[in-house]
Protein backbone atom coordinates (compact mmCIF):
# COMPACT_ATOMS: atom_id res chain seq x y z
CA UNK A 1 0.00 0.00 0.00
CA UNK A 2 1.42 3.35 -1.07
CA UNK A 3 1.78 6.01 1.60
CA UNK A 4 2.93 9.60 1.20
CA UNK A 5 3.93 11.27 4.44
CA UNK A 6 4.41 15.04 4.44
CA UNK A 7 6.20 17.21 6.94
CA UNK A 8 7.46 20.75 7.34
CA UNK A 9 4.35 22.92 7.30
CA UNK A 10 3.64 25.60 9.86
CA UNK A 11 3.22 29.28 10.55
CA UNK A 12 5.70 31.75 9.11
CA UNK A 13 5.84 35.52 8.69
CA UNK A 14 5.69 37.14 5.26
CA UNK A 15 9.09 36.99 3.63
CA UNK A 16 10.03 33.88 5.56
CA UNK A 17 10.90 30.38 4.41
CA UNK A 18 9.66 26.86 4.91
CA UNK A 19 10.77 23.50 3.56
CA UNK A 20 8.24 20.76 2.93
CA UNK A 21 9.21 17.10 2.63
CA UNK A 22 7.24 14.13 1.38
CA UNK A 23 8.41 10.53 1.64
CA UNK A 24 6.72 7.75 -0.32
CA UNK A 25 6.64 4.14 0.83
CA UNK A 26 5.17 0.95 -0.61
CA UNK A 27 5.83 2.30 -4.09
CA UNK A 28 6.32 -0.84 -6.10
CA UNK A 29 8.39 -0.36 -9.27
CA UNK A 30 8.94 3.39 -9.68
CA UNK A 31 7.60 6.91 -9.37
CA UNK A 32 7.28 8.95 -12.55
CA UNK A 33 6.31 12.39 -11.31
CA UNK A 34 6.28 13.84 -7.82
CA UNK A 35 4.91 17.20 -6.94
CA UNK A 36 3.01 19.55 -4.71
CA UNK A 37 -0.48 20.94 -5.01
CA UNK A 38 -2.16 23.42 -2.70
CA UNK A 39 -5.68 24.35 -1.82
CA UNK A 40 -6.68 27.57 -0.11
CA UNK A 41 -10.10 27.99 1.55
CA UNK A 42 -12.80 28.48 -1.05
CA UNK A 43 -10.44 27.79 -3.94
CA UNK A 44 -9.70 24.84 -6.17
CA UNK A 45 -6.64 22.70 -5.70
CA UNK A 46 -3.82 23.96 -7.91
CA UNK A 47 -0.45 22.67 -9.01
CA UNK A 48 2.46 24.37 -7.27
CA UNK A 49 5.43 22.44 -8.64
CA UNK A 50 6.28 19.06 -10.10
CA UNK A 51 9.43 17.12 -10.95
CA UNK A 52 9.87 13.99 -13.03
CA UNK A 53 12.29 11.14 -12.49
CA UNK A 54 14.85 12.80 -14.73
CA UNK A 55 14.77 16.06 -12.80
CA UNK A 56 12.70 18.18 -15.17
CA UNK A 57 10.59 20.67 -13.26
CA UNK A 58 7.39 22.63 -13.71
CA UNK A 59 6.22 25.55 -11.56
CA UNK A 60 3.11 27.63 -11.22
CA UNK A 61 3.73 31.18 -12.41
CA UNK A 62 2.87 32.53 -8.98
CA UNK A 63 5.78 30.70 -7.31
CA UNK A 64 8.50 30.88 -9.95
CA UNK A 65 11.69 32.33 -8.54
CA UNK A 66 10.54 31.78 -4.95
CA UNK A 67 9.93 28.02 -4.67
CA UNK A 68 12.28 25.21 -5.60
CA UNK A 69 11.32 21.56 -5.96
CA UNK A 70 13.87 18.79 -5.60
CA UNK A 71 13.80 15.04 -5.43
CA UNK A 72 15.84 12.18 -4.01
CA UNK A 73 14.97 9.15 -6.13
CA UNK A 74 16.87 6.75 -3.87
CA UNK A 75 14.70 7.82 -0.93
CA UNK A 76 11.46 8.31 -2.92
CA UNK A 77 11.30 11.75 -1.36
CA UNK A 78 10.36 15.14 -2.77
CA UNK A 79 11.10 18.52 -1.23
CA UNK A 80 9.67 21.98 -1.69
CA UNK A 81 11.81 24.88 -0.56
CA UNK A 82 9.58 27.93 -0.21
CA UNK A 83 11.25 31.33 0.12
CA UNK A 84 9.87 34.87 0.18
CA UNK A 85 6.53 33.54 1.34
CA UNK A 86 3.46 35.70 0.91
CA UNK A 87 0.08 35.62 2.66
CA UNK A 88 -1.44 34.35 -0.58
CA UNK A 89 0.70 31.22 -0.26
CA UNK A 90 -1.42 30.21 2.72
CA UNK A 91 -3.03 26.87 1.93
CA UNK A 92 -3.01 23.17 2.64
CA UNK A 93 -0.16 21.68 0.62
CA UNK A 94 -0.59 18.15 -0.74
CA UNK A 95 2.14 15.87 -1.95
CA UNK A 96 1.43 13.97 -5.14
CA UNK A 97 3.11 11.00 -6.80
CA UNK A 98 2.44 9.20 -10.06
CA UNK A 99 3.19 5.58 -9.20
CA UNK A 100 4.13 2.82 -11.60
CA UNK A 101 3.38 -0.30 -9.57
CA UNK A 102 5.11 -2.93 -11.69
CA UNK A 103 7.76 -3.25 -14.40
CA UNK A 104 5.27 -5.38 -16.34
CA UNK A 105 2.95 -2.47 -17.01
CA UNK A 106 3.23 1.15 -18.11
CA UNK A 107 0.04 1.96 -16.23
CA UNK A 108 0.31 4.41 -13.37
CA UNK A 109 -1.93 5.68 -10.61
CA UNK A 110 -1.99 8.81 -8.49
CA UNK A 111 -1.22 8.81 -4.79
CA UNK A 112 -1.79 11.74 -2.43
CA UNK A 113 -0.53 12.75 0.96
CA UNK A 114 -2.80 13.85 3.77
CA UNK A 115 -1.86 17.51 3.42
CA UNK A 116 0.13 19.92 5.55
CA UNK A 117 -0.98 23.41 6.51
CA UNK A 118 1.16 26.38 5.53
CA UNK A 119 0.11 29.72 7.01
CA UNK A 120 1.85 32.96 6.11
CA UNK A 121 0.83 35.72 8.46
CA UNK A 122 2.30 38.44 10.61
Amino acid sequence: QVQLVESGGGLVQPGGSLRLSCAASGVGFSINVMGWYRQAPGKERELVAAIDSGGSTNYAESVKGRFTIARDNAKNTVYLQMNSLKPEDTAVYYCYAEIRPSSRTLNTFAAWGQGTQVTVSS
